[in-house]
């Protein structure tokens, strides 16, 4: 009989900011506090979880498993997902470009931009999309 179980790792850090409009967003951390990803060249530390509307607040951060994300365009549903300059889940085709991270893997579609899909992420063991 087939079974199956949750698997989540996720970690409590510092917010940075007010992030209350920021949840499902991947997350770079600082050695001190976190706050969105503004770059697609950053190395996320995870996905906000909830929403600490300020500095110092407990920001829940899912480093590992499976989340709600923010798309940052139009995704369909198996893509390889990195970050946008805001944090948000967006496509990555592995080779095209070495700067960027695979962070994960879209579970479902979003037509466009501020959709809320499914995803698996791990921030943790990152390869580059090359």
């Amino acid at each position: 009989m087939a079974t199956r179980k949750s698997f989540q790792i996720v970690h409590e850090f510092a917010a940075g900011a007010d992030l209350s409009t920021k949840q499902f967003r991947f997350m770079e951390w600082d050695g001190t506090d976190v706050d969105p990803c503004n770059a697609i060249t950053d190395l996320p530390v995870g996905v906000l979880q909830n929403k600490p509307d300020a500095a110092g607040k407990s920001a829940e951060v899912l480093m590992i498993g499976g989340t709600k994300m923010v798309a940052g365009a139009a995704i369909t549903a198996g893509a390889l997902l990195g970050t946008d300059d805001e944090g948000r889940a967006v496509p990555i085709v592995a080779g095209t470009d070495t700067t960027q991270y695979i962070l994960g893997r879209a579970l479902s579609a979003a037509s466009g931009a501020g959709i809320i899909i499914s995803a698996m992420v791990d921030c943790v063991a990152i390869p580059r999309a090359a």
